[in-house]
C-alpha cells in the first residue's frame, strides 16, 4: 500500500429517468476514486424500493441482469472507503430499512463526530444496529422522531447529529438531498430534460450529459417529488469550511466543486510552490496521479521542463501477491516506476500532493535516485499534515504523521531529498483563493466542531481501527 490519504466517499441520485439506475451506476464509476471498496445503488418504482449492494469496484459489481432489477425512475447510488466502520458488506451502502412510515434509503459521504455516544442512546432504548459504520444513527433517529411528515423526521434527526454530511435519502416517492451546516463535502445539483441528479461532484454529471446547475448549500434541504424541487434551510447557520484537501487531492481535476475549477487550484498550488521554493534543476516530474497539475504549475511558473518520470501502473488493485524472495520497497514498485530515460543525469524536481508517514516519500526518493537523478528536489502542494481528520477522510493518528513531531530539515533528512518545500499556509489560502472559509484543520488542528479536551491518540486511534465514534 502507498502511503496515502484514503478517500471518503461518493453519493449520487437520480430523480424522474426511466433508466435511473444506469445513469446512477454510471455516476459511481465516475466517482470510483472517491471510493473502492464496495458500492450500492437503491431505486425506486414509487411502489417499493429495490437494493443492490456488493463489495468491489463498480465495474466488477453491476452487470446488465442486477441492474436491470433495480427498477423506477429514482435512485440513490454509493461508492465507499471505510472511515467509521470496518470494510465489510453490512456495512455497505446506501443503508435500507423498513419501518412504520414505509421503506428508506440513505447514502452518506462524511462522518459524524458524536455518533458514539448516540448509538449507546438509541441502544439504550431499545434500538438495534446492523452495522458498524456511523451512518445507521441517522436512520434510527429518523424513525424515532416523533415528528410526522419525513421532512420533518429528516430535520429532527440531523439536529442531534454533528459533524460533516452529505446525504441523499430515498422513499417509493421522493428524494432528499441535505449537506452539513459546514459544507464539508462537496454536494452539486444536475438537470437534464426534466431528470434531476445530485453528486458528489461534476465529473458524474458529466458523464451523463448532465448541466450543472449550483451546489446544494451548506445547510440546506432540497427534497425532489412530484411537485420538482422544494429548497429548505433548516438549520442553524454556520461558518462555512469546505474540506481544502477536496482541492488538493480527493477530487478529480475535472471536476468543479465549492465554485472552482480543481484543475485550475491545484495549478495555481504548483506556481505558488515554484515561487515560494525555487530551485536550479533540469526537469519537473509528479508523483502520479494527484502530483500532475500541480507539477504543471510548477514547471510553468519556473520555467522548468515538465516530464513523466516516474510512471503509475493503474491495473493493480488493492491486494496482489508478493513473491517469497523479497524485493524491496515492493509495495511501491509494485504502482510506481521511474523513467531512467527522463531521470538520468538530472536535477529533479519531484512534486507530490502531501507527505503522510514519510515512508513513501523515502522509496520514491531513492527510486528516483537509483533511476540516475544528480539531485532529487521535493516539493509539496500542501502544508505539512500535522492532525487527523474527523469529517470523513482516514487519516492516521496524530502520532504517526510524519509532520506532527518533525519539522522540514528533519522531514527533509529521513526522505532523503537535497531539498525539501512545502507550500506555505498563506500561499495555500491565496492560490485555493480562500476568503477564511476552508476547513484546514489537518494542518492546524483547528477543528471547526471542536473535541472534547479527554480524546487524545489512544482514543483517536480506536475511532478508526474499531469503528466507534468517540
Amino acid at each position: 500500500m502507498l502511503d496515502e490519504l484514503k478517500e471518503e466517499c461518493g453519493i449520487i441520485g437520480i430523480y424522474n429517468h426511466p433508466e435511473a439506475s444506469n445513469l446512477a451506476y454510471l455516476g459511481l464509476y465516475a466517482m470510483q476514486h472517491r471510493g473502492q471498496e464496495g458500492a450500492g445503488i437503491v431505486s425506486s418504482d414509487g411502489n417499493r424500493l429495490y437494493p443492490f449492494r456488493r463489495m468491489g469496484l463498480v465495474a466488477d459489481i453491476f452487470n446488465e441482469e442486477n441492474l436491470s432489477q433495480l427498477k423506477g425512475d429514482s435512485a440513490i447510488g454509493h461508492v465507499r472507503y471505510s472511515t467509521t466502520g470496518g470494510s465489510e458488506l453490512r456495512n455497505a451502502q446506501p443503508i435500507i430499512v423498513d419501518y412504520s412510515r414505509g421503506e428508506i434509503a440513505l447514502a452518506h459521504n462524511g462522518n459524524l463526530v458524536n455518533a458514539g455516544l448516540l448509538r449507546s442512546e438509541l441502544e439504550a432504548y431499545g434500538s438495534i444496529f446492523q452495522s458498524t459504520n456511523d451512518s445507521e444513527v441517522i436512520i434510527h433517529l429518523l424513525a424515532t422522531s416523533k415528528l410526522n411528515s419525513l421532512k420533518d423526521r429528516v430535520i429532527d434527526a440531523l439536529s442531534r447529529v454533528k459533524g460533516a454530511y452529505c446525504l441523499l435519502f430515498q422513499t417509493e416517492s421522493r428524494m432528499i438531498a441535505v449537506r452539513d451546516p459546514h459544507g464539508f463535502r462537496p454536494l452539486c445539483i444536475g438537470k437534464t430534460e426534466g431528470t434531476y441528479v445530485v453528486a458528489s461532484e461534476t465529473c458524474a454529471l458529466d458523464l451523463i450529459d448532465a448541466e450543472y446547475v449550483r451546489d446544494v448549500e451548506p445547510g440546506e434541504m432540497v427534497v425532489f417529488d412530484k411537485n420538482g424541487l422544494t429548497s429548505f434551510k433548516p438549520f442553524p447557520e454556520e461558518k462555512p469550511a469546505p474540506c481544502v484537501f477536496e482541492y488538493i487531492y480527493f477530487a478529480r481535476p475535472d471536476s468543479y466543486i465549492f465554485g472552482q475549477s480543481v484543475h485550475s487550484v491545484r495549478k495555481a498550488f504548483g506556481r505558488q510552490l515554484a515561487m515560494e521554493h525555487p530551485v536550479e534543476a533540469d526537469v519537473v516530474i509528479p508523483v502520479p496521479d494527484s502530483g500532475v497539475t500541480a507539477a504543471v504549475g510548477y514547471s510553468e511558473a519556473s520555467g522548468i521542463p515538465f516530464d513523466m518520470g516516474i510512471i503509475r501502473n493503474h491495473y493493480v488493485g488493492r491486494t496482489f501477491i508478493e513473491p517469497e524472495q523479497s524485493i524491496r520497497h515492493f509495495g511501491v514498485k509494485v504502482k510506481l516506476n521511474a523513467v531512467r530515460d527522463v531521470l538520468e543525469g538530472k536535477r529533479v524536481v519531484v512534486i507530490d500532493d502531501s507527505i503522510v508517514r514519510g515512508t513513501t516519500s523515502r522509496k520514491i526518493v531513492k527510486m528516483v535516485r537509483d533511476a540516475g537523478a544528480k539531485e532529487v528536489h521535493v516539493r509539496i502542494s500542501s502544508p505539512p499534515t500535522s492532525h487527523p481528520c474527523f469529517y470523513g477522510i482516514d487519516t492516521p493518528t496524530r502520532k504517526e504523521l510524519i509532520a506532527s513531531s518533525h519539522d522540514v530539515a528533519e522531514i527533509n533528512k529521513y526522505i532523503t531529498s537535497d531539498t525539501l518545500g512545502y507550500i506555505s499556509f498563506e500561499g495555500l489560502r491565496k492560490a485555493a483563493g480562500e476568503k477564511g472559509t476552508f476547513c484546514d484543520a489537518c494542518f492546524t488542528g483547528d477543528y471547526p466542531i471542536p473535541f472534547s479536551k479527554e480524546i487524545d491518540d489512544k482514543q483517536i486511534s480506536l475511532f478508526y481501527e474499531k469503528g466507534k465514534n468517540i
